[in-house]
């Protein structure tokens, strides 16, 4: 029973900003590319809507 719920309530998550954020950090390929996407961060790309 409990299970069930935990999946459903996991199927119906969504990510906050901050987890956004890091998930978009990590898809980073090198260094560049990785102070590129703190950039964009730092400049708002993630909480436009706030």
């Amino acid at each position: 029973m409990f299970k069930q719920l935990k999946k459903i309530t996991r199927a119906l998550h969504i990510p906050t900003v901050e987890e956004r954020e890091i998930a978009y950090l990590n898809g980073s390929v090198d260094r560049i590319d990785l102070e590129y996407r703190q950039r964009q961060i730092d400049r708002g790309l993630f909480r436009r809507d706030l």
